[in-house]
């Protein structure tokens, strides 16, 4: 693990690369997701539930791209609880639970992507999203965490709202002010393509190969792929996301119109995985080069998720940013 802080470089002592000897620690008995419960902005429903048996400092999860909340790991999440958080997660419109918005004309997220004008909504509109849910709990203030477009996401959150934000932990996303053909920069092309290309079944069988095809994608080449655990998780908790290209379409096009990333003075930690196959590193540099004191923490031989090795690390990390602790 590599930490830069302020641009002064650091090094951590990473878990080991093969992941050997770290299982996944068992959640506690006494804790489990309430049921779903539903906050609104305007005519959008937002779906979210609560870590039962968590309590502490109010954390609030935001996946990534048109993917429900419930791909944010068990573990992880107890390591969060551990760490002396409260957890919320949430589904961001058209994803999971939450409100699907009417069709639009573009279907293809690349198209969507390089677009000057969202079809839909607005990227202000998804950041109120988040403060919806914050007011339905009765959250003055979080510390966020978004991982991929909800890192993007995050970033937002607090420049928009900033009153309401106490630290942002933003992970495998690319910087708030990156915009239209300036992404190129960032992305790598090959796995995204790839998915783009593939055809899955139609139905539940076909919304298990596709999550499972994007599991396998962006996992990460340094640590173990556990096949049955993904499938059995999949399978367990079947989300159409990833096969949704126009919900994918009307979430990548919505355009931001806030405040530069500059901006954001919030207690910031940027973590990125070395060996992303979407984001290329050089994201989180551009994302922390950007904001003021911002703390970020690359990992060898990780991808675009964050292997069970890294929970307690990376929770460490949050609670550090959000002055719970030390990392």
């Amino acid at each position: 693990m590599t930490a830069t802080t302020g641009g002064f470089a650091e090094t951590g002592r990473p878990g080991r690369a093969d992941g050997a000897g770290e299982a996944a620690p068992k959640r506690p008995a006494a804790r489990s997701w309430t049921a779903t419960q539903f906050a609104r902005n305007g005519d959008v429903a937002i779906a979210y539930d609560r870590l039962e048996g968590s309590s502490g400092a109010p954390l609030l999860l935001v996946m990534g791209l048109a993917t429900a909340r419930f791909w944010w790991p068990d573990g992880l999440v107890d390591a969060f609880a551990d760490a002396g958080f409260e957890v919320v997660r949430y589904d961001q419109r058209d994803a999971g639970e939450s409100t699907r918005m009417p069709e639009t004309k573009t279907g293809n997220p690349f198209k969507a992507l390089f677009g000057k004008r969202g079809e839909a909504y607005t990227s202000e509109d998804m950041v109120d999203d988040a403060i919806a849910v914050m007011d339905e709990l009765g959250w003055e203030q979080a510390h966020i965490f978004g991982h991929s477009m909800g890192g993007l996401i995050a970033q937002r959150v607090a420049l928009r709202h900033p009153d309401r934000v106490l630290s942002v932990t933003s992970s495998a996303a690319l910087p708030s002010d990156v915009a239209g053909l300036g992404v190129l920069r960032y992305l790598r092309f090959g796995l995204l393509a790839k998915l783009a290309r593939t055809k899955f079944p139609e139905g539940r069988e076909g919304d298990i190969e596709a999550s499972l095809a994007v599991w396998r994608g962006i996992a990460s080449p340094g640590y173990p792929f556990d096949e049955e655990a993904a499938r059995a998780w999949v399978e367990a908790e079947v989300d159409s996301g990833p096969r949704d290209t126009k919900a994918q379409s009307r979430q990548i096009g919505a355009q931001w119109h806030g405040a530069k990333l500059s901006e954001l003075h919030h207690p910031t930690l940027v973590l990125h995985g070395e060996q992303d196959p979407i984001l290329k590193v050089r994201a989180a540099h551009a994302t922390a080069k950007a904001i003021r004191g911002a703390r970020l923490v690359t990992f060898p031989g990780v991808g675009h998720d964050l292997p069970a090795a890294l929970w307690p690390d990376v929770a460490a990390e949050v609670a550090a940013v959000a002055g719970l602790g030390n990392p």
